[in-house]
């Protein structure tokens, strides 16, 4: 296949239509398609990222076992937005990001209706002291990494499960309205010789092998607060709902582990281990994201807000007869179903205060969903923007989740932090992707997600906290939640073992 055979779309004459003529936008996607059947998403990834110090792959498993339609992947933002302390810029993330994509009055292509480009990064759960001042604690800061970081994207590689093909889009922007003809004409060349450079890197080189340093086994995890400090957490936290400040708070721990695995590699094994709605792994230069999340934090579809919400676990039983006792119990557990319906009522409260009060609705109450290790209780709640709402609104009026911070919201959060007393980072944040389309958005709730940096590994993992939870069931049902990323992590690093030393006792090696 020649890439620079390939017809780009929409023609030149289309973008001039509707930049200069009708003066709908000023940005419009355009691309070139080709056949994906040879190419898998990982292996797009590692051809377009090999040179890059940015690159991300968002993926999907939908109802834990059928592939969403899309998965996204790119590389060489045009621009890095990082926030927090030591950075360029401080306060609120979305301030920032909201101005930052003003600038585009994108346009939407019955060709791409998808995410074409934007921001894609992720929003620490310690951002909540921008959106709710009363939140803000003094605390330590153990992993060191930006509050929020964005890769803005003008160029993504679109995977299409559905049709098994891939297209490479990039945008034709006019910032001004008096872009003229001849300049438009550059801009749309110079896209198109992009893409075509793009799509000739993916059809026509080799996929490059990740570079994996020699593994080293027999690593273990540290808790940062160990079990008798998260069964503190309990205790405290049930005398503080005893006495009325709150009605249920979420905890958590923080385990940390040395490796010499490479981020992406345990990435591809827990896609293979926990398959989840939000998969995603994100290098964001001196840290790497690897996720797998069952739960959305805030999507915005053409401004109609989505919001999940999950609380209440079991783990997985091991014959489909126990997976459906289990999941019986689950249901009818006193418990479980107070601890869900409290964080329905808070989610249904968080999107109403953005939303047209008429069209807040729960859309499923108390589903159970199935994924690798455990099952949950879902609800689904969503409502339409009011006038004079953006979804960079929506996002603050929802960040962070119930499901892991408490009810009421606010007190919860501060007296989690109090317990605490370091930065949660990426944990209980949000990860996603921010549209250059002002009504879209799709973000996660970074839970079962793990950070890499400097050659230990970060997992986290919390619980909902009632009147009466039982210290050891909460700290086993944190250990639970962590099992697949730390067992992601073993079935890799002894995998990666055995390769390297088969590879030394090869003759002549």
């Amino acid at each position: 296949m020649d890439p620079q055979a390939l017809t780009a779309c929409p023609p030149l004459s289309v973008i001039e239509r509707i930049i200069v003529k009708e003066k709908r936008g000023n940005c419009v996607p355009v691309y070139v398609e080709f056949p994906a059947d040879f190419l898998t998403p990982c292996m797009a990834y590692l051809k377009i990222a090999k040179d890059s110090k940015y690159s991300f792959i968002l993926e999907s498993v939908l109802a834990g076992e059928n592939i969403a339609r899309y998965s996204f992947i790119g590389s060489d933002p045009f621009k890095v937005i990082r926030t927090g302390p030591g950075t360029e810029l401080e306060g609120d993330p979305m301030a920032h990001l909201q101005r930052e994509l003003g600038h585009y009055k994108y346009v939407k292509l019955p060709e791409v209706p998808c995410f074409t480009g934007g921001a894609v990064g992720y929003v620490s759960y310690d951002c909540v002291q921008y959106f709710e001042p009363r939140t803000k604690r003094p605390l330590e800061d153990p992993i060191a990494i930006p509050e929020a970081l964005f890769m803005l994207c003008d160029l993504v590689i679109v995977y299409d499960h559905l049709f098994q093909n891939i297209k490479v889009v990039s945008h034709i922007f006019s910032p001004t309205a008096s872009t003229d003809l001849a300049n438009l004409s550059f801009i749309y060349s110079t896209a198109v010789s992009k893409l075509k450079r793009v799509a000739k890197t993916l059809i026509s080189t080799p996929t490059p092998t990740v570079p994996q340093p020699p593994i080293v086994l027999g690593s273990t995890s540290t808790s940062n607060v160990g079990k008798d400090g998260y069964e503190r957490f309990v205790t405290e936290l049930k005398k503080n709902i005893v006495a009325g400040d709150i009605i249920q708070a979420v905890p958590s721990q923080r385990l940390s582990r040395p490796t010499t695995l490479h981020p992406f590699n345990a990435y591809r094994q827990l896609r293979q281990v926990n398959p989840s709605p939000y998969m995603y792994y994100l290098d964001c230069g001196d840290c790497q994201i690897v996720g797998a999340s069952p739960e959305t934090l805030c999507k915005v579809t053409q401004n109609k807000v989505y919001n999940h919400a999950i609380a209440g676990t079991i783990k997985r039983g091991k014959t489909e007869q126990e997976d459906e006792e289990l999941g019986k119990a689950l249901l009818t557990s006193t418990k479980d179903r107070a601890e869900h319906i409290m964080l329905v009522d808070l989610a249904r409260n968080d999107v109403n205060r953005v939303c047209e009060p008429s069209t807040v609705k729960v859309d499923e109450l108390m589903a159970l969903q199935k994924f690798s290790h455990v099952t949950h209780l879902t609800s689904t709640i969503t409502g339409h923007l009011r006038p004079g709402k953006t979804r960079f609104d929506a996002f603050r009026s929802i960040f962070p989740a119930g499901t892991v911070s408490g009810a009421p919201k606010i007190k919860a959060i501060e007296l989690v932090f109090e317990l605490e007393k370091e930065k949660r980072g990426v944990y209980a944040g949000a990860v996603g992707r921010w549209d250059f389309a002002n009504d879209e958005m799709d973000t996660a709730i970074a839970i079962r997600t793990m950070v890499f940096k400097e050659g230990t590994v970060y997992f986290q993992a919390g619980g909902g906290i009632v009147y009466d939870s039982v210290e050891e069931d909460e700290y086993i049902e944190t250990i639970n939640k962590l099992s697949a990323n730390v067992k992601a992590i073993d079935e890799a690093e002894k995998f990666h073992y055995t390769q390297q030393r088969a590879s030394k006792q090869k003759p002549g090696q």
